[in-house]
């Protein structure tokens, strides 16, 4: 198995922070040294800061002050956390009255135009604070924009809405650190795992055992390695986030996982309970937990779920379902360009929902390709896509239901 990412957690600041950067460069270099001479290739380092919507000065001048620090750091993407989209008056005022939450919205547009590894994401609903409509809507309309104006729509890649998700969590878009002290975690690269357990065994139980093994087996030494170089930076060691996801091949696969479980194909019935299956394996494995520990089904990074889409077999409500008992709810899905900004904010709406009332963390990166219809065959050159088919979406949205008000309290 691979380590997609070492994740570590800066605060910046309004005075200079290139040498907090280069530090926490050096602490990302020596864990990558680490895990690399324990046999755990790792893909990745990767640095995030606190919320964008705490983030000192001009957001688009500080991303690109900030991305090209973080790159002679050694640094392969930059996340500036979410716009905290989810209380009460988030982003509700109208952009000439001031309102700071909807003039950080606003600039993640420019910030994804004007450069290629710099991430960023919106917080529209949280457990404490509820859920914000209207938030919901700028969001989609944002993911309209930059399908607009960046190639291929390719610039959704960096932006996910995110629901009742917490700091530290070491994949992105939806990393972010909570203001303290700096920290680390660790973002698995493990579907192989999977694919291989449960290859080699007969009944469910022992599909099980294996899974769990092999994955506390790893756990163990990644913590063991990465400890050791923590400790003497005397830096917070979060823990693993072991969400299993996978790359485009299919040994690394965790539709060929799902697959090799007794599911005919990714997306026929059995699909739902394969994936409750794989996160209770995930649940009961005993490593330091961080992030989401779920089932990341993302549909153009996995070489099975990329071809099960050319099949038709799924759809963005399945997928829907499907993270209610696993992961982290809808991943690089491709969708028709022209799909209207109401009908991708009722999936992010749906989303939200399913992230409240299940008290989870989901995101949702959902990304509408220009000139592309349902069914039409995507067309990314990237190295960690790979190609399925456009999913079809229904044509309608929930205007009426937004204008029924703009924000949701928590219940009681």
């Amino acid at each position: 198995m691979n380590i997609r990412s070492v994740t570590c957690f800066l605060t910046v600041s309004a005075s200079e922070f290139q040498e907090d950067v280069r530090r926490v460069g050096h602490l990302a270099a020596e864990v990558r040294t680490a895990l690399e001479s324990g046999g755990f290739p790792v893909q990745t380092s990767r640095l995030a800061t606190q919320p964008l919507s705490r983030l000192p000065g001009d957001p688009l001048s500080l991303a690109e002050e900030l991305w090209s620090q973080c790159r002679d750091a050694g640094f392969e993407y930059l996340s500036l956390g979410p716009v905290l989209a989810d209380a009460p008056g988030s982003g509700s005022s109208a952009l000439d009255q001031g309102d700071e939450a909807l003039v950080r919205l606003e600039a993640i547009p420019h910030i994804i135009q004007s450069t290629d590894s710099v991430f960023a994401s919106v917080l529209v609903a949280s457990r404490a604070h509820g859920l914000n409509l209207l938030a919901i809507r700028h969001t989609a309309r944002i993911v309209e924009q930059i399908a607009q104006t960046t190639e291929l729509g390719f610039g959704n890649l960096r932006l996910a809405a995110l629901a009742n998700v917490g700091p530290h969590i070491p994949f992105f878009p939806a990393a972010y650190h909570d203001g303290g002290p700096p920290a680390l975690a660790i973002a698995t690269e493990a579907a192989d795992l999977a694919v291989r357990a449960f290859s080699e065994s007969g009944s469910l139980e022992e599909a099980r055992g294996r899974l769990i093994a092999a994955v506390e087996a790893a756990g163990q030494r990644i913590t063991d390695l990465v400890h050791s170089v923590t400790e003497r930076h005397r830096v917070r060691f979060i823990g693993l986030d072991f969400s299993l996801a996978p790359f485009p091949e299919e040994a690394r696969s965790i539709g060929a996982a799902i697959e090799r479980l007794g599911v005919d194909r990714f997306g026929a019935p059995g699909t739902l309970f394969a994936a409750s299956f794989l996160t209770e394996c995930l649940r009961r494995a005993d490593y330091p937990h961080c992030g989401f520990n779920g089932l990341m089904l993302p549909v153009l990074e996995d070489a099975i779920l990329a071809a099960r889409s050319q099949e038709g077999l799924f759809t963005v409500n399945d997928l829907l379902l499907y993270s209610a008992v696993c992961g982290t709810g809808l991943d690089t899905v491709p969708l028709p360009g022209d799909i209207e900004a109401e009908e991708l904010a009722g999936i992010l709406l749906d989303m939200a929902a399913l992230a409240l009332r299940l008290d989870k963390p989901l995101t949702a990166r959902l990304m509408p390709i220009p000139g592309a219809k349902a069914g039409d065959p995507t067309q990314f050159d990237f190295s960690y896509f790979a190609n399925g088919r456009v999913l079809a979406v229904k044509g309608l949205g929930s205007q009426a239901l937004f204008e029924r008000g703009s924000y949701l309290a928590p219940s009681a």
